[in-house]
């Protein structure tokens, strides 16, 4: 039975017995963003409520945070669904990401201390050695952690909590088309770019905004021409 299989495949990815709404919500989460729960599935309640050893009502707490994240439809009377991904989704988030994306590096720019910095560095790091040995996953992991420093540095937490969506929704549409297509030396070239602009003091803050957005906006367009190409 397909349900069976999807809990099962949940099961293995952070299972604990009696867990909070909240923690349903991080899990389910997981399976999403990682294609274990597909544009479409269901959501069973009576068995992830099996599953999880949990009441009705931090399930349906565990599916409401879902559809405010996004990720889920609830349809009265029919159940809860996990959100089919489309273009016109990547279009409107990318545009928007890139602008917000850009204004946090901005913002962060004059807020940099030498800890941040060396925080980055490390993280940096990190990704040159993961093009090094050509390991994709590793690169993205680090590549996410190098964004997360320098939006947090903004300080600006509306920006902050908006950036967390957008971007949560940017790693989903990517898993949804399994587009994991990418040049690694180039986006690493970017990202030593943008690094140099946050050690220099002296640079115009919106420099290192452009930059940002342009690198969001460019890796939206290879989006695109992703898609177009699985048409043919």
């Amino acid at each position: 039975m397909e349900t069976e299989k999807l809990i099962g495949k949940i099961k293995d990815l952070d299972f604990r017995p009696h867990v909070l709404g909240q923690q349903v919500s991080h899990i389910l989460t997981e399976a999403i963003l990682e294609g274990v729960l597909k544009g479409g599935n269901q959501l069973i309640e009576v068995e992830l409520q099996k599953q999880f050893g949990i009441s009705r009502s931090p399930l349906r707490e565990a599916f409401r945070d879902l559809e405010k994240k996004g990720l889920v439809v609830i349809i009265p009377r029919k159940g809860t669904f996990v959100k089919q991904v489309s273009r016109k989704d990547i279009e409107d988030n990318f545009p928007v990401r890139a602008l917000l994306e850009g204004l946090a590096a901005q913002e962060s720019h004059p807020r940099m201390t030498s800890q941040i910095l060396e925080e980055l560095a490390q993280t940096l790091g990190k990704m040159e050695t993961a093009v090094a040995n050509n390991d994709t996953k590793a690169y993205w992991k680090h590549h996410l952690e190098f964004h997360d420093i320098f939006i947090e540095a903004s300080g600006n937490e509306v920006l902050i909590d908006i950036l967390k969506t957008l971007r949560m929704h940017s790693l989903w549409y990517r898993f949804s088309y399994q587009y994991y297509q990418e040049d690694l030396y180039r986006s690493l070239a970017v990202h030593q770019r943008i690094f140099g602009l946050f050690r220099n003091k002296d640079v115009d803050k919106h420099e290192i905004g452009k930059l940002v957005q342009e690198h969001i906006q460019t890796a939206f367009k290879r989006f695109l021409a992703y898609l177009d190409e699985q048409k043919k």
